[in-house]
């Protein structure tokens, strides 16, 4: 009997189970996870509304800065949105708002909103690194428990996206807004928080920061399938060895491997595609490490991120700063390999070759022997620097060290002329500038003795006649001491004397 009746016992768990899978693909009332309470939303951009309900369902959202009810209903894919208009934000003013969202009986209230600025923060550990010491690989921000115990600032929020992989692109991502405080601080990005920090004094103006960044990830792991696709020398590098090998039929689970993490666009699809609907002021970027061999590469590809980032957020000129990797020691005693230098070239071609993009460059504030180091202060203020300087335009801020120019040989003295000399050129230590080298005919690189004379530096090295190459700081890990007055490094270079 128990066999006879088995048949019709396996017929009702599959018709229940049929029901329970119908009955969870009907769209139940809901708002995108980025959309919380103690957010920071765009000021001057509208504010896009957006969630899920059933086919036909009319929802209503009221923001209380405007007298509106704005009403609309959901597409037969159970999918629905509305804009609503923000005004600007006044500085020193930060009034918590609220918008209600309605469906039927169903209420949805978010409280705690604030109208500023939002910044899109991604990269690798150095944009992930915490204030907090994550021991034993990250040792936190300097003098991070006083920094910690000062982070009271709650008009400064910050969204943390979840860190994810996926094949395809993700419609929502996981994540909280939280407010910032001693309690919350510690987990904030260093970087992140001191930049928010700068530009919040300064402004005086709610400061939004949603991270998403994941250690020793790629760059083409931030960018999309079709980005890489449509170029042929990208796709031919990373995508297409991905699709033909064994890691594009492994189940993409929750656990980080590095053959993930440097995988072509599974952050992307996870972690920046699900904020498409979001309204940012500009984009933060920390990463290279994890392309390190990739420097012939590595301005087209960074650069293909940007402009696809751009599309996705449906802003051409959106601001894109970044920072230049730090010198580290890669290979233990030997200054004279430059692979890594190599990187940083590609970096700052990148500033060259896109619109509305800007370095900062850390030469003199790294710890060679630690590939993330604890002066985050200063990274942040830099690039809190760039964005007064480019996007907020203040005027007479100094955002960048000295930059290569021009050269001249007068009596077998090189003498070279910087842009971003600010009040003058200088050193950090009071001596002469380190790391120049001049290459003789042969390709031979000698050190050279080098002097500040007035707003250029001259180079001699005794045993170089005709010199056919200047380098500067182009090794993998020379820590400088060369500035301006204001206290910026000088840009790393390397250029073939005619």
């Amino acid at each position: 009997m128990k066999f006879k009746r088995l048949p019709l016992l396996c017929l009702l768990l599959i018709l229940q189970a049929s029901f329970v899978i119908a009955k969870d693909n009907t769209p139940s009332f809901s708002i995108a996870n980025t959309l919380q309470s103690n957010m920071v939303i765009q000021q001057g951009k509208p504010l896009h509304v957006w969630g899920k309900a059933a086919t036909g369902a009319e929802i209503m959202v009221k923001a209380d800065w405007n007298a509106i009810t704005f009403k609309t209903k959901a597409t037969k894919e159970g999918k629905w949105s509305i804009d609503i208009p923000v005004p600007n934000a006044i500085p020193g003013e930060f009034k918590k708002n609220k918008i209600s969202i309605r469906q039927g009986r169903q209420v949805r209230e978010l409280n705690n909103i604030l109208i500023g600025d939002v910044w899109l923060c991604s990269g690798q550990s150095n944009m992930a690194m915490e204030i907090r010491p994550w021991l034993p690989w990250l040792l936190g921000a300097n003098n991070f428990r006083i920094e910690i115990e000062n982070a009271n600032y709650p008009e400064i929020r910050l969204f943390k996206v979840r860190t994810d992989f996926k094949a395809l692109p993700e419609e929502d991502c996981g994540g909280n807004w939280e407010v910032c405080s001693p309690n919350t601080a510690p987990h904030f990005s260093a970087v992140a928080y001191f930049f928010a920090r700068q530009i919040f004094i300064k402004k005086k103006i709610p400061i939004g920061l949603v991270v998403s960044s994941v250690g020793a990830s790629s760059c083409q792991a931030w960018t999309s399938r079709e980005t890489l696709s449509a170029d042929s020398i990208l796709n031919k590098k990373y995508l297409f060895p991905y699709d033909t090998s064994r890691l594009s039929k492994e189940l993409l689970d929750s656990v980080v491997t590095f053959e993930k993490v440097v995988r072509p666009t599974l952050f992307y699809n996870a972690m920046i595609y699900p904020l498409r609907n979001l309204n940012f002021t500009g984009s933060l970027w920390y990463q290279g490490e994890s392309n390190r061999y990739d420097s012939s590469l590595y301005t087209q590809l960074c650069s293909k991120m940007i402009y696809n980032w751009r599309n996705l957020f449906k802003n051409q000129a959106l601001p894109f700063y970044f920072v230049q990797v730090a010198p580290y020691n890669w290979s233990q005693d030997d200054t004279k390999l430059y692979e890594y230098a190599l990187l940083r070239e590609g970096q700052s071609n990148i500033r060259k070759t896109v619109p509305h993009t800007e370095m900062a460059s850390t030469m003199d504030i790294a710890e060679p022997n630690d590939i993330h180091p604890r002066n985050k202060q200063d990274v942040g203020f830099r690039l809190a620097k760039i964005a007064l300087a480019n996007f907020y335009k203040e005027p007479n801020t100094i955002f960048q060290g000295p930059d290569y120019q021009s050269y001249k040989i007068e009596n077998n003295i090189i003498k070279i002329n910087f842009t971003n000399t600010g009040t003058g050129l200088a050193t950090n230590d009071g001596k002469e500038p380190k790391h120049f080298f001049i290459a003789d005919g042969k390709g031979v690189l000698y050190e050279a003795k080098a002097s500040i004379e007035k707003n250029e530096v001259w180079l001699s090295a005794d045993k170089v006649k005709n010199p056919t190459e200047i380098r500067y700081a182009f090794t993998n890990y020379p820590v400088t001491n060369f500035e301006n007055k204001e206290g910026f490094p000088a840009i790393p270079f390397r250029i073939k004397l005619k």
